[in-house]
C-alpha cells in the first residue's frame, strides 16, 4: 500500500476477477482518503458488445465493440470530483486520481490523517457467469434469426414499404471499490431485439414497433418465436392502416399493460429519484407519507425479477440489488437513491446507483418499476367507459423536467359503451404527472413488463416499464 507501488507501471490484468486488483485498489484508495477526501471509489469495466442491424432481407451492419475503463469519484462533503479514463495502469489511475482530487482543492503531497482500514475481501456477484459470453448467439446465429424475422413480416404483412430488425448484445464484467469497504464484482449480460415495419397504401400509414429483450440468459435468441412477434406486429400495422383519426378531447382512457408503464416511468419515476431533488425539479420533494396519487396505486422499483431487463445484482456502486416500494395505496413512501443522493438529500441508498459506462459517474436511476397489479379484469375497466379511449400499445413521447408528458398511442381503439368499437390513429396522451396520479383509479390484475432503455444523467441504462390494465378517469388526449 505504498506509493511506489501504484506509481509503477505493471501489465494490466484483462480479468476483473484477477486477485492483484484488491492490493492496486486498496493502495489507490489509501491514498485518497490520506490526501484529505472523505470518501474514494473506483468503478472498473470491461464490456464486449455486439449491434446487428436488418433491413428487409439483408443484413446492412454489424457493429462490434470492445472496452475498458475506470471511473474514480472523489467525494468531500456534499461535493465530489469525478474523471474518467482508458488507462488501467496503475500510473494512469493515480492520474486520474490526482484530476479528481484537485477538482475539490486535494492534493496527494498534502497527506492528511486517514481512516481507511483497507478492503475486505471480495465479494463476488458473478457466480456462474463466467462463461455467458461464451455462451450467447454466434453472429451467424444472430443474422439468420433477425432474417427469420423480417421473412416473416414479408410473410405475414400488407402493404409493407419496408421491415428491420435489430439485435444488440451488451456484456459487461465490472469490480467497484470504495474507502467504506466496498469492494464487489459482477458480470451481465442484455440481448434485446426489435421488429419494425412501415406500411402504406396511397394516403393510409402505419408504422408499428415492438422491442424485447431480457438480462442473464444467454439463450433467449434462440427461443425466439420469429413468426409469432411478425404476426403480432402485422396484424396490428392492419388494423392501424385504414383507422380513422381520433377526435380530439377530455375524457378516460384504458392504458393497457407492458409498454404503457412508460407513461409512469417518464412522467412520475423520474420525479422520484434524488437526482430530482437535489436538482429541485420534483413536485413531490416534502410528500413523503403522504398521498401523491389515487389509492389504487402502488408502485415499486426493484432489481430482482429474473430475466427482466432492469435486474441487476448490484448496483454500480457495489451495493446488493433490492425491492423499493415507491407508492403504496396511493401514499409516497420512497425516493430512489444512490451514494451522492443520499449525501446530499437525506435519503438512505436503495441499490438504485447506475451508470452507463466507466464514463459516468453513478446516479439514481429507476430499475425495474412497475405500477403493481390490482382486483380487476381488464374487462371491467372497458365496461366502466361509456365514451372513451382504449390505448394498446404506446409510440415515444417526451417528458419536461417537472412531470409535464405527451405520449404517442401507437395502436388505440374507441370505447363505446364499455365495448371496444372502430381503430382510431393519431392519438397523443397530454397531461402532468401530479395530476394523473390521482386519477388512475382502477388497476387490472394482468401486470406484465417489458424491455426500455432510459437516459438521463449518468447516460443510458437498461430498464423495464410495466403495469397491469389502468383506467385514467380523464385526460387531455391529442387528436385531429
Amino acid at each position: 500500500m505504498t506509493q511506489a507501488l501504484l506509481a509503477t507501471a505493471v501489465p494490466v490484468a484483462f480479468d476483473l476477477h484477477e486477485h492483484s486488483w484488491h492490493g492496486r485498489l486498496e493502495s489507490l484508495l489509501g491514498q485518497g482518503q490520506a490526501a484529505g477526501a472523505d470518501l474514494v471509489e473506483v468503478f472498473i469495466e470491461r464490456t464486449d458488445n455486439l449491434g446487428v442491424l436488418a433491413e428487409q432481407d439483408t443484413i446492412t451492419n454489424v457493429s462490434p465493440a470492445f472496452g475498458m475503463g475506470a471511473g474514480i469519484r472523489v467525494f468531500l462533503g456534499q461535493r465530489d470530483g469525478f474523471v474518467s479514463t482508458n488507462d488501467l495502469s496503475d500510473a494512469g489511475l493515480l492520474a486520474a486520481l490526482d484530476q479528481a482530487l484537485a477538482m475539490l482543492g486535494l492534493q496527494r503531497s498534502v497527506p492528511r490523517l486517514s481512516h481507511f482500514d483497507g478492503l475486505p475481501a471480495l465479494r463476488d456477484f458473478a457466480g456462474e457467469k463466467r462463461d455467458w459470453l461464451q455462451q450467447s448467439p454466434s453472429l451467424a446465429e444472430t443474422t439468420a434469426a433477425l432474417l427469420r424475422g423480417t421473412d416473416q413480416l414479408n410473410r405475414h404483412g400488407q402493404h409493407l414499404q419496408s421491415r428491420r430488425g435489430s439485435y444488440a448484445r451488451n456484456w459487461q464484467a465490472v469490480l467497484v471499490a470504495a474507502s467504506d469497504g466496498t469492494f464487489a464484482h459482477d458480470i451481465r449480460l442484455h440481448q434485446t431485439l426489435g421488429l419494425n415495419l412501415l406500411a402504406a397504401d396511397g394516403d393510409h400509414r402505419a408504422s408499428v414497433g415492438r422491442r424485447y429483450g431480457t438480462t442473464d440468459r444467454p439463450d433467449d435468441l434462440r427461443q425466439w418465436d420469429a413468426e409469432a412477434a411478425a404476426l403480432d406486429l402485422c396484424q396490428s400495422a392492419g388494423r392501424m392502416l385504414y383507422a380513422d383519426y381520433v377526435e380530439a378531447g377530455q375524457f378516460p382512457v384504458v392504458l393497457a399493460n407492458r409498454f404503457g408503464g412508460v407513461i409512469f416511468h417518464e412522467a412520475c419515476g423520474h420525479l422520484l429519484e434524488t437526482t430530482q431533488l437535489e436538482r429541485g425539479t420534483t413536485p413531490f420533494a416534502d410528500q413523503v407519507e403522504q398521498p401523491i396519487a389515487h389509492g389504487a396505486v402502488t408502485a415499486i422499483d426493484e432489481g430482482l425479477t429474473a430475466g427482466a431487463f432492469g435486474s441487476i445484482a448490484m448496483d454500480d456502486e457495489g451495493m446488493a440489488s433490492q425491492r423499493t416500494v415507491l407508492i403504496e395505496n396511493g401514499v409516497l413512501k420512497r425516493f430512489l437513491s444512490d451514494r451522492a443522493g443520499e449525501v446530499r438529500t437525506g435519503h438512505p441508498r436503495t441499490g438504485s446507483g447506475r451508470r452507463q459506462s466507466h464514463a459516468f459517474a453513478a446516479a439514481s436511476r429507476m430499475r425495474n418499476t412497475y405500477i403493481a397489479a390490482g382486483p380487476h379484469s381488464p374487462e371491467e375497466l372497458i365496461a366502466s367507459i361509456d365514451h372513451g379511449l382504449y390505448c394498446k400499445a404506446m409510440g415515444g413521447g417526451s417528458v419536461g423536467p417537472t412531470g409535464q408528458f405527451n405520449f404517442a398511442v401507437e395502436e388505440g381503439y374507441r370505447i363505446e359503451n364499455g365495448q371496444l368499437s372502430s381503430p382510431v390513429k393519431g392519438a397523443t396522451l397530454i397531461g402532468e404527472a401530479k395530476e394523473v396520479m390521482p386519477r388512475i383509479s382502477m388497476c387490472a390484475d394482468d401486470l406484465e413488463l417489458a424491455a426500455g432503455f432510459c437516459g438521463s444523467v449518468s447516460g443510458s441504462v437498461f430498464v423495464t416499464v410495466g403495469q397491469p390494465h389502468i383506467k385514467v378517469d380523464s385526460i387531455t388526449v391529442g387528436g385531429r
